[in-house]
This record gives C-alpha cells, structure tokens and sequence, in this order.
C-alpha cells in the first residue's frame, strides 16, 4: 500500500507542475489549523484564497494560548469562512504560572459564544517525559474538559504519545474530536465506538502509520485536516489548500471518490462543530 501512495504522491506532484489538474473537489473542510502563525505573516491572505480556489470553504483555526485565542476569534469575526477553537496546549503551559493558566482558562469561557469548539488542550507525552509535568498537564486538561462539558462544546483533543490516557479522561463526554489522531487501531475504536470523532492531518500522505489508520477509520466518524503551518504533505510549509491532498489519498486507500470523502468529512465536521 505505501508503494502505491509514493506513486500516487509523486504522480500528484508532477501533474500539478505540469498543469495537469486533477479533478476538482467542492466543499472541502480544513477542521484545524492556525493561520493566525506567524508563518502566514507575509502571506495570509493569499494562503486563504489559494485553499478557496482549490475548494476549500471553510477552516477552523485552532488557538494554543492566550494569543493564538484571541488571533483565532479575530480571524472568525473578520472572515464568514473561518471558525475558531479556544483551547490551551499542553505545550504552551510550559513556563506558565497558575495565575496565567487562570487568565487563559477565563479567556476560553468568556468567550466560548464566539466558537464552535473547546481546544485544542489534552496531554503530550511526546515533548513531556517527566512525571510532574504530564501529572501538571492533566490537571490543567481537566479544567478544560470541565468548561467544555459546562457549556455543551465540542472538545478538540491533542494526545501526542497519549491518546489511551487522554481517551479514558473524556469518556463523559458526548463531543470529543481527537484531532490529528496518532495513536493505535484499539484506542481509535474505542472512540469512534463512543461517537467521538478522527481527525487526520495531511501527514497520512507520507506516513505508512497514518494511511493505516485511514484504511480504518469509519468515513462517517472522520475528519481532515492541515494542522497548517505544521506536518506538509511534501517540503516546507503546509496551508489548507494541501487537506485536499489528504482526501484523494484517502479516497485511495478506501477505494472511495475523493467527493464522497470531502462531502462525507465536511458533513462530519459541521455536525460536530454544528455549523449551518
């Protein structure tokens, strides 16, 4: 299977140099990245119009912190396209005394009305070995799934080298995305068994692990995404326009139409964030 994907990733590169455009996709979500990055500085408007010419009609930005939340609600208020998150990322606690965590914890809640989702916040083992630290991360998560079921929002979870853990602190829950989903079959099947929803970056283009989990994950439970400026399907920076790369890969690997997977995906990710 990754033999085929190589192919279908170098073909999907040389066609595009060459002009030769693939079909073309309509109504594409891009369920989490952060255009507010300073990447997108000297380009942020053209980033947004390349991913809507390709087909994308929405993007959800997805805050970190008190800066990136406040970046997220002002891209939402300025852009009918673009819905925020507010979250709080076990890699941006790091530093952070309980004071600050506060202001951004009130942040998240004040301003809840103006999002359509609760995160990303969860648990990162990968960056976090020590056992104060993730001891600190999950008591900081716990705050945040408590505004998150207070207000009946959807909880947008990052669990990097986690995803178990992170999946046994939520199970009260209704509404859990678990955005950019890296972890094992079992753990993805006992959420999508709980109606909680996969979320997979572009990085399933150039990842055997990541192509497993799309050969798996049930398309009515699945949601894609950038997680731009982060995990580019090819070099350098990746933007919204690129999701569309991971629906044709995953339509691939399902033996779907790329359609069917954006207009499925899309349909999932406006149910969970109930966006009309």
């Amino acid at each position: 299977m990754i033999g085929d994907v190589q192919r279908y990733m170098q073909g999907t590169t040389q066609g595009n140099m060459q002009g030769n455009v693939q079909m073309t996709l309509s109504g594409v979500i891009d369920s989490h990245c952060h255009l507010d990055f300073k990447h997108f500085n000297k380009d942020r408007e053209a980033v947004m119009e390349n991913a809507r010419k390709a087909g994308v009609v929405r993007m959800i930005n997805s805050g970190v912190d008190y800066s990136t939340n406040s970046k997220s609600l002002e891209l939402a208020k300025n852009y009918d396209f673009i819905s925020a998150t507010l979250g709080l990322s076990p890699n941006s606690i790091d530093g952070k005394n309980d004071p600050e965590i506060k202001m951004i914890l009130d942040q998240i809640e004040s301003n809840a009305s103006q999002a359509v989702g609760i995160g990303e916040a969860g648990l990162d083992y990968y960056h976090t070995k020590d056992a104060p630290s993730r001891e600190r991360q999950a008591e900081i998560f716990k705050k945040v799934i408590a505004i998150a079921e207070s207000l009946n929002l959807p909880l947008v979870i990052h669990s990097r080298d986690a995803e178990q853990p992170a999946l046994d602190m939520v199970k009260h829950l209704d509404k859990v995305v678990f955005h950019c989903y890296s972890g094992t079959l079992p753990t993805m099947k006992e959420a999508q068994d709980r109606g909680y929803y996969i979320s997979l970056a572009t990085n399933v283009c150039r990842s055997g692990h990541h192509q497993i989990l799309a050969r798996n994950v049930s398309l009515d439970h699945l949601l894609v995404e950038t997680d731009s400026p982060f995990l580019s399907p090819r070099k350098g920076r990746n933007e919204p326009a690129n999701v569309l790369d991971s629906v044709r890969l995953i339509a691939r690997i399902k033996g779907l139409e790329p359609q069917e997977v954006a207009a499925q995906t899309a349909t999932n990710t406006k149910r969970i964030y109930n966006i009309r």
